[in-house]
């Protein structure tokens, strides 16, 4: 028969709260480790560590990429202004996109 350990912790003003030292050994929880919670229909709720997701590769080059042209360029940067908004609204702003839909050569 499984041993049950049951813990509390209290929520401050700002509704935080800090993970007791038994949950945390128990989900092998780190400092900026992710919490995960499964809200089932009865209220009851399920504490897991949240699954490590890969980062895509190519994006983490590309955000390095312009990190290092901002800092080398910072004149290049310009202002979002309400005309450029209004300019990719009116080429853009009627499309649907569905950013679930499968990237594919054969579509144009």
């Amino acid at each position: 028969m499984a041993t049950t350990f049951d813990v509390e912790s209290t929520l401050t003003e700002r509704y935080q709260t800090t993970v007791p030292e038994t949950v945390r050994r128990a989900l092998g929880l780190k400092k900026r480790d992710k919490i995960h919670y499964s809200i089932r229909p009865g209220g009851e709720v399920i504490l897991t560590r949240a699954e490590a997701t890969e980062d895509d590769p190519v994006v983490g080059q590309f955000m390095e990429f312009l990190a290092r042209d901002i800092a080398t360029n910072p004149q290049r940067l310009k202002v979002v202004d309400a005309q450029l908004v209004a300019r990719l609204d009116a080429l853009v702003g009627g499309v649907d996109i569905d950013l679930d839909q499968p990237l594919s050569a054969d579509d144009e």
